[in-house]
C-alpha cells in the first residue's frame, strides 16, 4: 500500500480504534506499580497517540496531496533524470514519453470523444536536462473528426510547493471541470499540462533558473513547450499558451508570464505570491545577486522593468487569505500593456476548499484569453 493510499489509510485509522478500545479494556488490568504494568499503559498510550497521529498525518497529506509516496517523503528517491532516445526506443517525440492513458472520470469517460482522455507522461528536457512526469488532458474535440486537423490552446497547470500532479486530478479535477464547462459552453476546448512546480524534489526552485543551478524557467518555457508541440495538436505561438496555478504554482505561473511574453500570453494565479526568497526548501536561488532577486518580485517588475503585453488574473480573500493587501497592491500596480482580472471573495482560507470555488470562473477565463 501507497502513501496515498486509502486503504493505507483505513488501516491506520482502524488500528487506531483498536487500540482506543484496548486502552480503555486493558487500563484496569494495568493499574498496578510494577514494572509490567507501567510499561503496558505506556506502550498503550503511546502507541494509541502514534497511530492518532499517522491516521492524521495520512489524511492531510491525501487531502493537500504534499508527497505522492514513501521516497517522496523520506527524500530517499535522489536517482537522476537520464536523457532517452526516443527515436531510436520507439516512443515520444522531442524528449516526451507516453506512460499510459486513463479516462477523465465524468460520464461516458471511456469515450473520448465524449469525455476527453488524460495521458501520463514523462519530459525530459534537452536544454536542461530536467526531467519530470505530468498529466496531459486533451478535450473531447480532440478526438472528434471535426477536428481533427485543428490546433489548440494549451495551459500548464502546477501544483502548490511541495504539490502532487495527482492532486490536480483527483482533488482539484482540473480535467472533470473542463470537460463539464467544454460541454456547456462556458470554456473553449484546451489542452491542459498538470505538473507539479518542484521539477528537481525536494528542492523548491520557485520556478527560477538557478545560477549554477537547475534552469527550471528554461524547462517550462522553451523545453516544456516543445516536448508538447512535438507531439500534441498545439499552437506554437504567445497566443496559444498560458499558465494556472495555486500558491507556489500561481507565482510562478504569474512570474513566467510577465517574464516570458514571448512564450505565454495569459497567466492565472490561485492565492499566488508576489516575490520569493532564499529558505531552506529552496536554497540558494539568487546566487549572491542583488538585481536576480528583484527581477524574481514581481512588484519590482512592474515599476522598474517594461510592462509586458499579458493578461493575468489573481485571486484573495479579503478575510482568511494573508495575500489580500499584496494582491490589491499588484492590482492597482498593473497598467497598460498588461491587462489584470480578479477573484476577491468576502473569506477562505489558502485551501483546496477556497481554490475550488475559483476554479471553474479561472479556467473559463484562462481559456477565452488563449487562441486556437
Amino acid at each position: 500500500m501507497g502513501l496515498t493510499s486509502k486503504k493505507l489509510l483505513v488501516a491506520v485509522v482502524v488500528l487506531a480504534m483498536a487500540l482506543f478500545v484496548a486502552t480503555i479494556w486493558l487500563w484496569p488490568r494495568l493499574s498496578g506499580r510494577g514494572v509490567r504494568p507501567v510499561a503496558g499503559r505506556v506502550g498503550l498510550l503511546f502507541g494509541g497517540q502514534l497511530t492518532i497521529l499517522a491516521a492524521l498525518g495520512l489524511a492531510i497529506n491525501s487531502y493537500f496531496g504534499f508527497y505522492a509516496s514513501f521516497s517522496d517523503l523520506l527524500g530517499t528517491d535522489q536517482a537522476p533524470g537520464q536523457v532517452i532516445d526516443y527515436t531510436a526506443s520507439g516512443g515520444g517525440k522531442g524528449g516526451l514519453e507516453e506512460m499510459g492513458h486513463e479516462d477523465v472520470g465524468v460520464s461516458n469517460g471511456s469515450d473520448w470523444a465524449k469525455a476527453g482522455r488524460i495521458d501520463k507522461v514523462e519530459i525530459t528536457g534537452a536544454k536542461t536536462g530536467i526531467t519530470s512526469p505530468a498529466y496531459v488532458y486533451l478535450p473531447p474535440q480532440y478526438f472528434q473528426k471535426a477536428f481533427h486537423k485543428q490546433n489548440f490552446p494549451a495551459a500548464v497547470i502546477l501544483t502548490g510547493y511541495p504539490g502532487t500532479a495527482e492532486s490536480l486530478i483527483t482533488r482539484m479535477k482540473y480535467p472533470q471541470t473542463a470537460t463539464d464547462h467544454i460541454k456547456h459552453g462556458s470554456m473553449q476546448p484546451m489542452i491542459m499540462i498538470m505538473m507539479r512546480p518542484a521539477v528537481v524534489p525536494p528542492r523548491d526552485t520557485e520556478c527560477m533558473n538557478v545560477p549554477h543551478g537547475p534552469q527550471v524557467e528554461t524547462f517550462f518555457t522553451t523545453d516544456l513547450r516543445k516536448s508538447v508541440e512535438a507531439n500534441y495538436r498545439v499552437g506554437n505561438g504567445p497566443q496559444n499558451w498560458g499558465l494556472m496555478g495555486d500558491s507556489t504554482g500561481g507565482y510562478c505561473s504569474l512570474k513566467i508570464a510577465m517574464q516570458n511574453p514571448k512564450d505565454f500570453s495569459a497567466g492565472v494565479s490561485l492565492s499566488g505570491y508576489y516575490a520569493t526568497h532564499d529558505d531552506p526548501t529552496t536554497g540558494s536561488l539568487f546566487g549572491g545577486s542583488a538585481a536576480l532577486k528583484n527581477e524574481s518580485n514581481l512588484m519590482w517588475r512592474l515599476k522598474h522593468k517594461p510592462v509586458p503585453s499579458v493578461w493575468v488574473l489573481v485571486t484573495s480573500s479579503r478575510k482568511g487569505e494573508g495575500n489580500y493587501r499584496s494582491t490589491m497592491a499588484f492590482i492597482r500596480a498593473v497598467h497598460a500593456p498588461m491587462q489584470v482580472s480578479s477573484i476577491i471573495l468576502p473569506s477562505g482560507g489558502h485551501n483546496f476548499t477556497t481554490w475550488d470555488r475559483e476554479l471553474p470562473a479561472s479556467i473559463d477565463q484562462l481559456s477565452h484569453h488563449l487562441t486556437q
